[in-house]
């Protein structure tokens, strides 16, 4: 973020300074990115096919550690660009309204529930999705796509730039980009694109918060507050408590 002070007003671009978590995620998959990028292309392919997720190493060989550190993986320059930009936009003030511990925690559920739906959909018996079981996933779309629908469900009216064209709701920009993701991830032509990541990050977010509310939902408490409304209206009622009117309505007075 870069501000500039004056005399009555500041102007800000973007969420701010770096938060811990968004700064640390940052380094460390700018890290991996310039680590592949300068080493010999076989080593970088044997690190891709290592760390990157392969649903057949998942399932076959037990690399279990790929629905992890396929996050850290990133194609070209592009690809951890977007990535890290989405992550700056909206991650900076989910950590700060969060809290750090909730946000890395959602981060990585986000995360590693992309990789297992996409591990999920390779073992379907579709035509298409053979290609998806053998090939190699890299990249934090999943984690950022969670993050985007966080940020629609915490700041819906909040305006954001659908192809750095049109403003939009934060709201209807979800509803887009998941829609997209869905349609994709049921097509036949993946383009090289992992649109099962991004629709799993989608909806392994979604139900991740929802089921935190769930979870945080009191029946008790629910049924004292409804007992106290019933105690409340009933006691109006007996007082014989009405709505006000003017001054010198008498008739309307509360009494």
């Amino acid at each position: 973020m870069a501000r500039y002070p004056s005399p009555g007003y500041r102007i800000a671009i973007g969420p701010g300074g770096m938060s811990p978590a968004v700064k640390a995620l940052l380094i460390a998959n700018t890290a991996m990115f310039v680590v592949t990028a300068v080493v010999p292309d076989p080593i970088a392919i044997d690190i891709n096919r290592w760390f990157g997720l392969i649903p057949e190493a998942v399932v076959t060989q037990g690399r279990v550690w790929q629905p992890l550190t396929y996050m850290f993986l990133h194609a070209d320059v592009f690809h951890v660009l977007f990535n890290m930009l989405g992550l700056w936009m909206f991650g900076v003030e989910l950590e700060r309204t969060w809290g750090t511990p909730f946000f890395v925690r959602y981060y990585s559920v986000t995360g590693i529930g992309a990789a297992l739906i996409t591990i999920a959909v390779s073992l379907l018996p579709l035509p298409w999705t053979g290609r998806i079981y053998e090939s190699v996933t890299i990249g934090a779309s999943g984690a950022i796509y969670g993050l985007l629908l966080a940020y629609g469900l915490s700041f819906p009216n909040r305006p954001i730039y659908l192809y750095f064209l049109f403003q939009i709701p934060a709201k209807y920009f979800v509803v887009i980009v998941g829609a997209i993701a869905f349609l994709s991830s049921v097509s036949n032509q993946p383009g090289g694109i992992s649109h099962a990541a991004h629709l799993g990050g989608l909806v392994v977010g979604y139900f991740y918060l929802r089921g935190r509310r769930m979870l945080r939902w009191n029946p008790m408490a629910e049924l004292k507050y409804r007992y106290l409304r019933w105690k409340i209206a009933r006691m109006r009622k007996k007082f014989d408590v009405v709505s006000g009117g003017r001054s010198d309505d008498w008739d309307r007075r509360i009494h």
